[in-house]
């Protein structure tokens, strides 16, 4: 059994055969797919609706910025202190904290933090804190909460809070302490190939403010209209622009006078190479997801919103494992998964559930996956995966129990 599996293993392995097994499944697909129902044809056009969607939304406002901050941080910040501060030997408490709070900044979806993610990752931080801030980018958004407290109450708000903070530590830890060993060797080669000569070229004040530049370039032009008119919110909203023209003038000043001409070509060479690892894959998955799942306001997925809300009504562990599975498959642009989750609650989902599609929608999806996947590998992909399913059905289920 052990030998057959090795060869099947290999046979996988191998290259070409990987490219026969694409062409084969696209050919057996298109010769049978039953193109003359309504219900496919309607699937495969939201499926082209939804990746627009996501390009008009995402693609320039929200990932080329983060396409732009990944490649500095590849250029910019010296592998050294990334694995002084988040690597396995760093201190847990600092490591961690720093990546669990960061999504209090980074109003960022599952998609907008990958290149962030897979930059630090690459210079050399832990999988732990690398991992913990994976699902602390999406998952801990001030906004969100907020606005999760104010529509779907705030218990369930409190609860969203309270849950994601902690998430984001244990799934850190845990992929440390499955994976350390991995992640030992990993950072000992990074540590020997570096030649000890990594010299600062700017201050720590110019390198801050850079970064800081970057960072509020991304949040302001991926600031979303509010619902509501009035208030600090809608008033951010209505000035971005020219917060934003602002900024990109001060970074225009800065890699003018701060940076050399070989700095500048690097960091375009390393943003495009993010790009170029990225994007396919997303734009796959979204593909993929909006067959699946659709637009919920569109209800022409394969599978439409109200079958799901079928499935997760009550407080049982089935109810709580498909919310949570069905969460983690689906995509959630910023913000919109409260109301979304207001009309799966209008459809009869019971509140433990909601509260484990929070946990695990907005930090997962299933185009997230597969640039994780190309970042860290499948048996590391599948354990964070596993570990927001499980702690995320688990969360639901005592939350339910607790209100009722």
């Amino acid at each position: 059994m052990k030998s057959f599996m090795g060869r099947l293993v290999k046979i996988w392995n191998n290259t070409e055969f990987r490219i026969f097994a694409v062409i084969a499944s696209v050919f057996l697909i298109t010769y049978y797919a039953p193109l003359d129902d309504p219900r496919i044809q309607g699937a495969i056009l939201e499926s082209f609706h939804m990746l627009q969607e996501y390009a008009r939304e995402h693609v320039l406002l929200c990932l080329v910025p983060a396409f732009f901050i990944a490649g500095a941080i590849a250029n910019f910040i010296s592998q050294g202190a990334v694995i002084r501060y988040f690597g396995s030997s760093a201190p847990r408490w600092l490591s961690y904290s720093v990546a669990s709070v960061s999504g209090t900044v980074l109003a960022v979806c599952s998609c907008t933090v990958l290149p962030l993610f897979s930059g630090i990752y690459r210079r050399g931080a832990g999988i732990g804190p690398a991992c913990a801030f994976l699902y602390s980018g999406p998952a801990i958004n001030v906004l969100a909460i907020i606005l999760t407290a104010r529509v779907l109450g705030w218990q369930l708000g409190l609860a969203r809070a309270i849950a994601a903070v902690l998430f984001a530590v244990a799934i850190g830890i845990s992929m440390s302490t499955l994976c350390g060993g991995e992640d030992e060797e990993r950072q000992t080669h990074a540590a020997a190939t570096m030649d000890g000569t990594e010299e600062e070229a700017r201050s720590p004040g110019q390198s801050i403010t850079f970064f800081i530049t970057l960072i509020l370039i991304l949040i302001f032009a991926a600031w979303s209209r509010p619902e509501a008119i009035g208030g600090i919110w809608h008033a951010v909203f209505e000035i971005k622009w020219y917060v934003v023209v602002g900024l990109l003038a001060l970074l225009g000043y800065m890699l003018v006078q701060w940076f050399e001409p070989d700095e500048r070509s690097y960091w375009l060479d390393s943003t495009w190479d993010f790009a170029k690892q990225i994007l396919p894959l997303l734009f796959v998955g979204v593909l993929v997801a909006g067959f699946l799942m659709g637009r919920p306001e569109a209800e022409a997925g394969l599978i439409p919103a109200r079958y799901v809300a079928d499935f997760v009504g009550g407080n049982s562990l089935t109810a709580n494992l498909m919310a949570s599975v069905v969460g983690a498959f689906m995509y959630f642009a910023t913000l919109t998964e409260v109301p979304i989750l207001q009309g799966l609650l209008g459809l009869g989902m019971g509140q433990g559930p909601a509260l484990a599609l929070l946990l695990a929608g907005p930090a997962l999806s299933l185009p997230n996956m597969l640039v994780i996947r190309s970042v860290i590998g499948t048996r590391r992909t599948l354990i964070f995966v596993s570990l927001v399913v499980v702690m995320a059905t688990a969360s639901g289920f005592i939350y339910g129990s607790i209100v009722g």
